[in-house]
């Protein structure tokens, strides 16, 4: 069962998992994260950095509720951490409150501590080996086993304190159930691995909320004890510090502290050069050890309280707990690694090629992309761990490649602005719209000393589209200018048309039809005049025939 899963709903191709993975255990396919549990070492990293908690812990409470269910006791193994995480609250309430939740019993892992540190105590008396590394950190266990094998007889071969102790629990109880609970995720992968021993593992976090649902809340009840020295565990040098200063100083070995997955490996390059020898390395994937776990990190960051708190609530004799025999605490360390395969220096080119790494002043190893040079990036591409788009400074330049291709083709002229309306860009056409010879630079000058700003003030008020047509004398050309505000960039774009052409024309077919008007007017009034000249004949015509008539009619009558 994988301990870390993707909401891929939530996955936004950010890329940040695989920044800040030290060991590159995430392949990108589709623009979407996943996590390669043969190469993760559940440091827990990625979880804590998502920004939209794309990364989800397994978790197993609907298990260990149908577990509560039945007729076997179930005991809680709880890290000794648990005291900074419920902010000093000691073991007599958390476990008043698990009870509540149907638990038998709680006790330490802690108990489970002091054995192995017992155990480490007769490994350094012994001397055989000449480097010896703690096995406490399920994460270092897991990166050496993945990616440093040649160094696992290095590894103490000592049981971690949650199986010695859920062991011990086994031995002590008949047919218990164990459940462990602490702030570690690769915890979740240990208990997995060894189910004959750990039949669940929780996180805090995953407590906290079932608490929650039952409404059951944690009273405050600090004990104190003075037989709990190995409640030091989870901070930083904890383990030497619970060690005899007595036994140390009859070894041959040199003792120090190393934390942080990235320092963890850099000890362990010096190591594989066999350089090394007579150490004794206390060794912790999580800065400030497992007080600055994922859970911790996440939801607790509060590193010196953390401390304070571990510190004051941890005794200063040992956990009185039955001498286990050497079998009892020793275990096997398999080799995990995974052997990729590796990429000829053809395909390397030809993958750098591809992401337009032509020459090595394109290679600018930014890290971005989340591997520390783009030739990492090629193998990672090649063994399918990434693709080819997961790199800024090639999508910046295939968009910008693309985007001064529309605005140099483009006919039409293009000039964007901010909002203090100050020229950001200018296309070609634009320049040679507005006369703007080639050697002139009119970037980061006002707009109103190309063009009107007042279309450019509208279009930032409104937040729409704005379009006008004008003539601008100092062109002698008319412009189709459309304006519009965008919110994202908060630039300006205005998007110039010459239409001198179609208003030339428009004007010519006015005048066109103003003349046709006026010759249409001229010929009417020509006519009206003849028809007024003609009616005006007729009228004296008839008249005269009138009086001849009238004349005539007259003398025939006398």
């Amino acid at each position: 069962m994988d301990c870390l899963t993707l909401k891929k709903s939530n996955c936004v191709d950010c890329h940040k998992c695989i920044r800040h993975c030290p060991v590159k255990s995430i392949r990108f396919s589709g623009g979407q994260a996943h996590i390669m549990n043969d190469h993760c070492i559940l440091c827990g990293h990625c979880f804590v950095v998502c920004p939209q908690d794309a990364k989800q812990i397994v978790s197993e409470v609907e298990k260990v509720k149908v577990m509560l269910q039945g007729d076997d006791p179930v005991i809680v193994s709880l890290a000794p951490s648990f005291i900074a995480n419920y902010n000093d609250v000691g073991i007599k309430a958390m476990r008043t409150a698990l009870q509540k939740l149907g638990f038998t019993d709680v006790e330490e892992t802690a108990l489970g501590a002091t054995m192995v540190k017992k155990d480490y105590e007769q490994l350094a008396l012994q001397g055989t080996q000449s480097v010896i590394i703690t096995s406490c950190c399920t994460s270092v266990n897991l990166l050496i086993q993945k990616y440093y094998p040649d160094l696992i007889d290095c590894l103490a071969p000592t049981l971690t304190p949650m199986r010695a102790h859920c062991a011990d629990i086994k031995k002590r109880i008949p047919n218990a159930r164990t459940v462990f609970i602490g702030p570690c995720v690769a915890k979740k992968d240990e208990g997995q691995r060894s189910r004959d021993l750990v039949d669940a593992v929780l996180t805090f976090e995953e407590l906290s909320e079932w608490l929650k649902e039952e409404n059951i809340e944690i009273v405050l009840d600090y004990d104190d004890d003075d037989e709990t020295r190995a409640r030091i565990f989870p901070t930083a040098t904890g383990v030497l510090k619970s060690m005899s200063r007595e036994i140390r100083h009859k070894t041959k070995y040199r003792y120090m502290s190393i934390d942080g997955v990235n320092n963890c490996i850099a000890a362990l390059e010096d190591i594989r050069t066999g350089d090394i020898k007579d150490f004794f390395i206390e060794m912790n994937a999580c800065p400030n050890s497992c007080i600055g776990g994922p859970v911790f990190e996440k939801y607790h960051k509060s590193p010196i309280l953390n401390y304070a708190s571990v510190v004051n609530y941890a005794g200063h004799q040992d956990f009185p707990v039955t001498d286990s025999s050497w079998s009892d605490l020793r275990t096997i360390f398999d080799d995990l690694s995974e052997n990729d395969i590796m990429p000829t220096e053809e395909q390397i080119k030809e993958i750098m090629g591809k992401m337009g790494k032509v020459t090595p002043e394109d290679e600018l190893n930014c890290g971005t992309c989340g591997y520390e040079t783009c030739r990492e990036k090629a193998i990672a591409v090649f063994q399918g761990k990434a693709e080819v788009d997961m790199c800024l400074p090639y999508l910046k330049k295939k968009t910008e490649s693309f985007s001064n291709v529309i605005m140099n083709t483009m006919p039409n002229g293009l000039v964007v602005v901010n909002e203090q309306f100050e020229i950001q860009q200018i296309n070609p056409a634009a320049a040679k719209m507005m006369n703007i010879r080639p050697s002139m630079d009119v970037t980061g000058e006002h707009i109103v000393n190309l063009l009107s700003p007042e279309i450019f003030y509208q279009a930032l008020e409104r937040k729409k589209p704005v379009e006008r047509t004008e003539y601008l004398a100092e062109y002698e050309k008319y412009f189709n200018l459309v304006a519009f505000y965008n919110e994202p960039t908060a630039m300006i774009f205005c998007i110039l048309r010459d239409v001198t052409a179609e208003a030339e024309e428009k004007e010519r077919r006015v005048d066109i039809v103003r003349q046709t008007s006026e010759i249409a007017d001229n010929v009417v009034d020509k006519q009206m005049r003849i028809v007024q000249e003609i009616a005006s004949l007729l009228g004296e015509t008839a008249a005269e025939t009138k009086i001849a008539l009238t004349k005539l009619k007259e003398s025939i009558n006398e």
